[in-house]
């Protein structure tokens, strides 16, 4: 049976994952629901921002590099809509961030490279800075 962690008003957390490369993708949503997280996946901006507003997930864990729109113009769309600004964004690069105040100044709450969920400890590293973003849901 899969344990589900609870947010705030008793509902499942819901990451909304937004990443273009299947196997990236496929392994960090096995990572998130081990953890307990429910997930809903995108692979492209477009895609992102409709289930952004569909799920109104808890964080959204945004590939920088994507088809159709990229990371940092899902992240402004997401900012400047009212209904979906207050979600945090964590940026995912598989390159150094040179953009990272821009993004930051954008609304990005963090970033994370790629390359480190895939090396070193794995996925805990990620899901230890998503326990970290979500900290204010309590786990019950």
């Amino acid at each position: 049976m899969e344990m589900l962690i609870l947010g705030r008003r008793g509902g499942v957390v819901k990451i909304l994952l937004v990443e273009d490369s299947k196997f990236l993708r496929a392994a960090t949503e096995q990572a998130l629901r081990t953890a307990g997280y429910a997930v809903v996946s995108a692979n492209d901006g477009d895609e992102a921002v409709r289930l952004a507003r569909e799920h109104m997930p808890a964080l959204i864990l945004l590939d920088v590099m994507l088809p159709k729109m990229s990371g940092p113009d899902v992240l402004r769309v997401l900012k400047n809509d009212p209904a979906t600004t207050a979600i945090p964004v964590m940026m995912l690069t598989g390159l150094s961030q040179k953009n990272a105040k821009q993004l930051e100044k954008d609304g990005a709450c963090g970033f994370f490279e790629k390359s480190d969920s895939m090396l070193g400890n794995g996925p805990q590293s990620l899901l230890a800075t998503v326990d970290r973003i979500l900290k204010p849901v309590p786990r019950q």
